[in-house]
């Protein structure tokens, strides 16, 4: 239940839903960011003949995340949720890790590194960084943005509608991603059954 605040909660002198606003822009210019990278990356995996996985749902996803920001902030200054002072601070932490995550993820693939998904006909299956541990991390960072960063100031409903309306969305990008490796000529050698691994 989201408890509605009677006078604007602040946070430092200043209203906690200009801070929260503040955050959600820095979450937007980091998006950009990323996608400066991923086009730039798309160019150099096209030049040497790479090939695009399950492009028609690319403007879904980018339409989706697009719009959690904006749900996030609609929500916090129409319906001016109560931030929960243990909830933000978590969600704050849980943010960072995930955004850390990611990058290990951009830093491990390096140009291989996408927002689409682009297989190198001469590709390696790459087994370093966070793919040591699971098969696909940078969609547990997503998932977990998704989640917390509206969290931060209590906005229940953007937090619970996103979250499954992204997880129906990573149902369609993980199965992309799955053919893309089962299309890569040394899947079966190099990706054992239980393996965690990644080729780009």
């Amino acid at each position: 239940m989201v408890t509605l605040a009677s006078e604007p909660v602040t946070w430092w002198g200043v209203d906690s839903r200009v801070w929260f606003t503040g955050i959600v822009v820095l979450v937007a210019l980091e998006r950009v960011v990323e996608l400066r990278i991923a086009r730039r990356n798309a160019r150099w995996s096209f030049a040497r003949g790479g090939r695009e996985y399950g492009s028609g749902h690319y403007p879904v996803m980018v339409a989706l995340h697009s719009s959690l920001l904006i749900a996030a902030l609609v929500e916090v200054w129409w319906l001016d949720p109560r931030p929960i002072l243990a909830l933000t601070v978590v969600s704050l932490l849980l943010l960072a890790g995930a955004m850390g995550l990611r990058y290990w993820v951009i830093g491990t693939l390096g140009h291989r590194w996408n927002t689409r998904v682009i297989v190198l006909p001469e590709s390696q299956v790459i087994a370093g960084g966070p793919f040591r541990f699971l098969r696909h991390p940078n969609y547990l960072a997503v998932t977990i943005e998704v989640a917390v960063l509206p969290l931060i100031h209590a906005a229940f409903i953007t937090a619970v509608v996103f979250t499954v309306a992204n997880a129906a969305l990573l149902r369609v990008r993980i199965g992309v991603e799955e053919d893309a490796l089962r299309s890569h000529d040394d899947y079966d050698r190099l990706v054992p059954r239980g393996l965690h691994r990644s080729v780009t």
